[in-house]
């Protein structure tokens, strides 16, 4: 028997034949949240780029117009110096400290000052900590000569304060903005989704009924206008295809029931005839079985294009005998034994085709494909088992089990165009059935064929 797998009620395998699994999805968001995220992500981003590069900007300046006066100072300081050497000259800028070391000092600096002692002409950043905890920073301008070294301190600690005022201010900055762009990206979002929204809105409305409404008349000329000609015109298309579609089906299930019941009624006028002898009752029971299918399986089909589910009350256990009695008179010396098990009184709500047409593609696979042994259907609560003693299933199989016509690596030379499990499970879809196929336990497939709980609960109402 070809390999199967589980077939979950309402969902179809994929196309190429694996069982219907579940993937991994990504998660998406919405349209709407991708456009408020995107502001939030740009007023944050150009706010904060825009903090940093004040406050770089600030830094620079603020440094640059610092080291200008300390020069200025220092030359001033070293020149009032040399006008008067005796004399400690006093300087014109506050928060600075002027220190002049003699050559006879050099030595006592390097023990006292030792960072000093080292620096060379120039500015220098120095920090540290005192000795009670608190920290300082001020900025050094050395300008030394063979006989003198000029020092002149700037206290940074203000301007410290003031940068983390400043960058305090900074990060309430981006923050406002940040929630400003959050609130842009919020209105802006509602105007550009609400025709968008309003699109979706009018095409799940007009899905609803055979003709659907025009969408492109109650949009502007604008990106949204066009995506509703669009959709118009594929509505359009698509309802000429689907009707043309109904309109085949119903000339094909029409032409054809009328010869098949031509067929019916000669095979059972032939049959009533007593002196017919058994070879070509034989033929004309054989016919008939024929006609019987081909008239179950138009019904099948036809429910199946309409996307309907037919009533009615469906005797499991009948329709399996029946099978098994019709596949036994084809045998034709094949050493196999067909036999039905389990309690009687399974019966579904559903037309008998339909449970004839899913069984029967599980019975007829499980005939072809056993050499020898034994095809068993049993009967279950809820359920029919078909359980055969062949080949079993391969990997390929059981991976391609759907795929409309596949036939299996046993299938060989035997007749068949690999569609029957199709039908199956879009029966299966369509009725809220499963069918599962699994290895027997030491050989052979075992083919599952499950009904819905409502199904029979509403089946027992109708026999009620």
């Amino acid at each position: 028997m070809p390999p199967a797998e589980d077939v979950a009620p309402g969902q179809a395998a994929p196309s190429g034949g694996a069982p219907a699994r579940r993937k991994p999805t990504r998660y998406r968001r919405r349209l709407r949240s991708r456009i408020i995220l995107s502001f939030l992500l740009l007023g944050f981003g150009l706010t904060l780029l825009l903090a940093f590069a004040t406050n770089w900007a600030r830094n620079r300046v603020e440094n640059q117009l610092v080291e200008d006066v300390m020069n200025k100072n220092i030359d001033e300081y070293a020149r009032r110096f040399y006008t008067d050497p005796a004399k400690n000259p006093d300087l014109p800028v506050q928060q600075m400290l002027a220190r002049v070391v003699r050559r006879p000092n050099f030595e006592a600096l390097r023990a006292e000052q030792p960072d000093w002692y080292e620096f060379d002409d120039g500015i220098h950043n120095v920090t540290g900590v005192d000795p009670d905890g608190s920290a300082f920073s001020y900025k050094l301008a050395v300008r030394k000569t063979p006989d003198v070294w000029f020092f002149l301190a700037y206290d940074m600690s203000q301007s410290m304060r003031g940068e983390r005022q400043f960058n305090s201010a900074l990060i309430g900055v981006v923050a406002v903005f940040t929630l400003l762009s959050l609130l842009v990206g919020w209105w802006a979002a509602s105007r550009v989704m609400s025709p968008v929204s309003e699109l979706a809105q009018r095409l799940r409305r007009s899905g609803r009924s055979a003709q659907p409404e025009a969408l492109a008349p109650y949009f502007a000329e604008d990106e949204v206008g066009e995506l509703a000609k669009a959709l118009d015109d594929y509505s359009g298309r698509l309802t000429e295809v689907v009707k043309r579609d109904r309109e085949f089906n119903a000339d094909v299930s029409h032409e054809l029931r009328t010869p098949l019941a031509v067929i019916k009624g000669a095979i059972e006028l032939l049959l009533s005839k007593p002196d017919l002898d058994d070879k070509t009752r034989a033929r004309l029971q054989r016919i008939q079985r024929a006609e019987q299918q081909c008239t179950d399986l138009i019904s099948a089909l036809l429910l199946l294009s309409r996307n309907e589910r037919g009533h009615g009350a469906a005797d499991v256990a009948r329709i399996a005998e029946q099978l098994l009695d019709a596949h036994r008179a084809q045998l034709g010396g094949k050493p196999l034994e067909l036999r039905l098990e389990g309690e009687r009184g399974l019966v579904v709500d559903a037309p008998e085709a339909a449970v004839a047409v899913a069984l029967g593609n599980l019975v007829g696979n499980a005939v072809k494909y056993t050499a020898q042994g034994d095809v068993v259907a049993r009967l279950l609560p809820n359920a029919v088992e078909v359980v055969d003693s062949g080949p079993g299933l391969t990997a390929e199989d059981a991976a391609r089990l759907f795929e409309r016509g596949y036939r299996g690596t046993h299938a060989e030379h035997s007749q068949g165009g690999g569609i029957g499990l199709s039908i199956v499970r879009r029966l299966c879809t369509l009725y809220g059935w499963n069918v599962r196929v699994v290895p027997g336990d030491r050989q052979g497939v075992v083919a599952t064929l499950s009904f819905s709980p409502d199904a029979v609960e509403a089946a027992a109402e109708l026999t009620a």
